[in-house]
């Protein structure tokens, strides 16, 4: 009997927002427990809850980003239930009005795109977070009103593997997009997957089980493994697949029944009499849209197109910090060069000297990798010179100027190769009879006669010419 297994998944992602959803405390991680609570995500009586537009913008980017339709008139509702975490007995969200819906974003599986299919990404606020330690159970108000953004797929996904890609897609987007710190390790990206299996002949989708707690993008599809394996068990033994909720245990590598699945019906769902409509406009929307970043997708073809390669790509692009200086630099530079430089010299001495890349004057980092390009230095004079420039050094105009008076010419070069060569009289023959092992043997001579005052691949393109000539 063969199974198809199917998967939504839902993702929570906290809006990096000043303030609270609805009240004026500070959302902000890592601070002392209950530090920034007001009465309001106390929900004491007599307290009003007020809408923080800026969390509001930024859900708006992430629906125009995963490209949902806008739901311009939107209200607020209460979803009514009783739960240690939950302050008021109820949560404020979206029911039937989310801000976007019918979206989608694309990945690539085994070389194919695919697309998953965003039922709807709605606002709502953070529960208070519940702290376990033996027999006690401790409540931090902190995350309490932490204004969110729940993103639900449709069941388009089909594997543990198409999950991860979908996630690690939407992490990105979110990170670019910079609504949202998506930390999975801090809570502020939290998923769930809702994963059911059919015969592949039935046409009626299977009951479904919730899987929460999953403290990883990689333990998502190992969530989904056993769930799948699981199912299988139960069915193939004649039981029936409960509708419920489950969490992830780590340690046990398996899901563990937490409670029975609620449904819809259970949290009353009504207006919030305390919030307004809201109403988008046109124009409000084509601002966000003008304001988007390029992004991740977008990014990969403009550097694709311009020549740069797959992997500096895959290198710039996983880093929103160094792709985004490269793009300011983008016009005054040779990209492919710069690219390179930026994937092996910058990355290596940032990492080396626990620097960040935003600290790199650009004006002075333009001028270095020009003269790179000009090839009026060499690979190991860019290096030196740019860790002076890490280190505040302003004149490096100046240090150009005098690094490139100590360049070999074109001329010289190729008089000082033909001196190595005749001297290695041995290697000549070795290269002639097809031992091609020898170039490096030349190549180390080369840069040991000259300190590193060559460009090497001006050397190694010289080297082969004369040596094509003397064979």
């Amino acid at each position: 009997m063969m199974f198809e297994t199917i998967v939504g998944i839902e993702i929570h992602a906290e809006l990096k927002t000043k303030n609270k959803m609805f009240s004026p405390a500070l959302n902000e991680f890592g601070s002392a427990p209950n530090k920034n609570v007001s009465v309001i995500d106390l929900g004491l009586p007599g307290t009003l809850p007020k809408i923080n537009y800026e969390a509001i913008e930024m859900a708006l980017k992430a629906a125009l980003a995963l490209n949902c339709k806008i739901n311009k008139k939107m209200q607020f509702d209460r979803k009514n239930y009783f739960y240690p975490d939950l302050p008021k007995g109820y949560q404020i969200t979206q029911n039937e009005t989310p801000i976007g819906y019918d979206g989608f974003v694309e990945i690539e599986v085994d070389g194919e795109t695919k697309k998953i299919n965003i039922e709807r990404i709605h606002i709502e606020e953070d529960t208070c977070k519940s702290l376990h330690e033996g027999d006690e159970t401790y409540l931090d108000y902190n995350r309490a009103g932490v204004p969110l953004i729940e993103i639900v797929t449709k069941p388009d996904i089909k594997n543990d593997k198409e999950a991860i890609l979908y996630l690690e897609k939407i992490r990105e987007i979110l990170l670019y997009l910079d609504v949202s710190d998506v930390k999975i390790e801090e809570g502020s990206m939290r998923c769930e997957a809702n994963v059911s299996i059919k015969k592949k002949e039935d046409l009626k989708l299977g009951n479904k089980v919730e899987v929460k707690n999953i403290g990883s993008i990689s333990n998502v599809g190992k969530a989904i493994l056993f769930e799948e394996k699981r199912q299988e068990k139960l069915i193939l033994s004649g039981e029936e697949i409960v509708t419920e909720t489950r969490r992830y245990d780590e340690k046990l590598g398996e899901t563990v029944l937490m409670r029975i699945k609620e449904t819809k019906n259970d949290y009353r769902y009504f207006p919030e009499p305390d919030l307004s409509i809201i109403m988008l406009s046109d124009s409000h929307i084509e601002k966000a849209k003008k304001e988007m970043p390029l992004l991740p997708d977008e990014m990969r073809k403009k550097f694709t197109l311009d020549g740069i390669s797959e992997i500096n790509i895959k290198t710039i692009v996983a880093s929103r910090e160094l792709s985004g200086y490269f793009l300011e630099i983008y016009e005054q530079v040779d990209v492919i060069e710069t690219s390179k430089i930026l994937t092996s010299v910058v990355l290596k001495q940032l990492n080396k000297n626990r620097k960040e890349i935003n600290e790199i004057d650009k004006e002075g980092f333009v001028k270095l990798v020009n003269a790179r390009s000009d090839k009026k230095i060499s690979s190991d004079q860019l290096e030196a010179m740019f860790v002076k420039l890490l280190n505040g050094e302003k004149n490096i105009e100046e240090q150009i100027e005098n690094e490139k008076s100590d360049m070999l010419t074109s001329q010289d070069l190729e008089k000082l190769i033909i001196t190595i060569i005749e001297q290695n009289q041995d290697s000549l023959d070795k290269y002639k009879s097809g031992d091609e092992r020898v170039l490096k043997h030349f190549m180390g001579l080369i840069m040991k006669e000259t300190k590193g005052k060559v460009d090497p691949k001006e050397a190694n393109k010289q080297l082969l010419e004369l040596l094509s000539k003397l064979a």
